[in-house]
């Protein structure tokens, strides 16, 4: 993976804090480029089993072709996993499960930004399946493996696309191709319109899965499952690329001259997955919002609020079934 940004953060943020992963099992989704290949690869030099999850295709395969040139004694465990098909994602977990008896750390990357307004096979929006309700379904799906572990991790990944209005239901549902159509040019050049206030509304929801969890973990009193909430400010990767080429933005514009690398945006994440002193809840990311050094954030009231966590744990149980959080 070449970058022509200069990463500025990434070392120090393994170096203060990368602990140790040997005999750690981590897997991650959509790690064929940006945060999650770089997540992937760092977790690797720190001894950890790595399960990339992606959709079968030749980017897949070359990224692990890559992965294991770069860490050469690298464990890589690569699995199928199309995030917009249900049934691709217990597959997944099918498999996981069939192969390993403990997950350490979970990391819900993927995601897809300002797409058309189109359904998935399953009938929901096609940002809404990718970025929110089938990282429910893996999460918990491989909630018994991740139960098992001395101290289990999830991590979600948002962005700065969380702030906004609050959660509406619509977006839950199976009503993906008519959720506000595709916008005018002049919305999706400046981030607003209909393709934006659906990710927004996955952006958010990431945020409100990871407090709910939480408030289902601490009422269960399960303290060795930790959520974990991570935002990588504006990095330049293959998320804009896809976006720009259905006519969601410009990727070419003075906005994205600010963007950090692939490296650094992916820091969050890597703190989260790594980092010896996480605690539950934890949420991290650059404090001057769109870059910057991954610090521990305070995260906003909408992220928390009951509304938004019934919402969003409500339509996601709806669309693939209970989650039930046992000790």
């Amino acid at each position: 993976m070449t970058n022509k940004i200069q990463t500025q953060h990434l070392k120090d943020v393994i170096i203060n804090h990368g602990q140790d992963m040997t005999n750690k099992v981590v897997a991650i989704t959509g790690t064929t480029s940006g945060t999650g290949f770089v997540c992937a690869r760092e977790a690797a030099k720190k001894g950890a089993t790595v399960i990339l999850l992606n959709r079968k295709s030749e980017r897949s395969q070359e990224a692990l072709r890559q992965l294991q040139e770069s860490v050469s004694n690298g464990s890589f465990d690569a699995i199928e996993c199309d995030l917009q098909s249900f049934d691709s994602v217990r597959a997944a977990a099918k498999a996981i499960k069939s192969k390993y008896e403990v997950i350490d750390v979970l990391v819900n990357n993927a995601g897809v930004m300002a797409l058309k307004d189109e359904a998935t096979e399953d009938g929901y929006d096609i940002q809404m399946q990718t970025n929110v309700i089938s990282h429910f379904l893996i999460t918990k799906e491989l909630f018994p493996l991740l139960r098992k572990s001395e101290e289990a991790r999830i991590v979600n990944h948002s962005s700065m696309a969380r702030l906004g209005g609050p959660l509406v239901p619509d977006y839950f549902e199976q009503k993906g191709g008519n959720l506000g159509g595709n916008g005018t040019e002049e919305e999706n050049l400046s981030f607003q319109g209909p393709r934006w206030e659906r990710y927004h509304q996955t952006k958010l929801a990431n945020a409100t899965f990871t407090y709910g969890l939480k408030k289902k973990l601490d009422e269960a009193n399960i303290t060795n499952v930790i959520p974990l909430l991570a935002h990588p400010g504006l990095a330049a990767t293959n998320l804009q690329i896809t976006t720009a080429s259905s006519g969601g933005m410009d990727e070419n514009t003075e906005f994205m001259n600010q963007a950090q690398s692939p490296e650094d945006g992916a820091t969050g994440i890597i703190r989260a997955t790594m980092d010896p002193e996480a605690k539950s809840g934890n949420f991290y990311g650059p404090t001057a919002g769109w870059s910057g050094y991954p610090d521990l954030l305070t995260p906003e009231d909408l992220l928390s609020d009951e509304s938004n966590i019934n919402i969003n744990w409500e339509g996601c149980e709806k669309a693939v079934g209970p989650f039930k959080i046992t000790i």
